[in-house]
């Protein structure tokens, strides 16, 4: 499971409804998780990568020192489905996707991460799987990170 976790003072889905376009998930200040499923990919990523990103300390103390995660400083959490974190280039122009997982089993494994955020009593808004969204995000910091739960040792 690969994630890039922004830190956001707000952000936003939109979803192209009939002729205007809809918003599907909406939070103030938190953090933006896109998230990638792996085809080997299992539940113990899900618990693991969950973990990890509701306690990582990127939000500032009142020594402006990032030692805060998204339930120390009260966030809330978007989640968006991105298949494409999985997007191999390192040959010829387009990227291929084996390494990602098929769609019947991402989403799967994406509504178990929303649902363990959520029981960790944190507000998770989502886009929705599988759809061309507009994705506004206000970046604060800025602060970006990319988790892999292959990479966690």
């Amino acid at each position: 499971m690969r994630v890039v976790v922004q830190r956001v003072k707000e952000a936003e889905v939109l979803v192209k409804e009939e002729r205007s376009e809809v918003i599907k998930g909406k939070i103030n200040k938190g953090i933006v998780v896109l998230l990638g499923v792996g085809k080997n990919d299992t539940h113990k990523d899900v618990e693991w990568m969950a973990e990890k990103v509701a306690n990582l300390r990127i939000f500032p103390d009142e020594e402006d020192k990032m030692n805060l995660s998204v339930l120390d400083a009260g966030g809330e959490v978007l989640v968006v489905s991105q298949f494409t974190l999985y997007g191999d280039c390192r040959k010829g122009r387009r990227p291929g996707y084996t390494d990602a997982a098929e769609p019947e089993y991402a989403i799967k494994l994406y509504k178990d991460f929303i649902e363990v955020i959520k029981e960790k009593g944190l507000f998770v808004a989502e886009g929705i799987f599988q759809e061309s969204m507009l994705v506004k995000i206000y970046n604060q910091g800025p602060v970006t990170l990319i988790i892999d739960s292959e990479k966690k040792i």
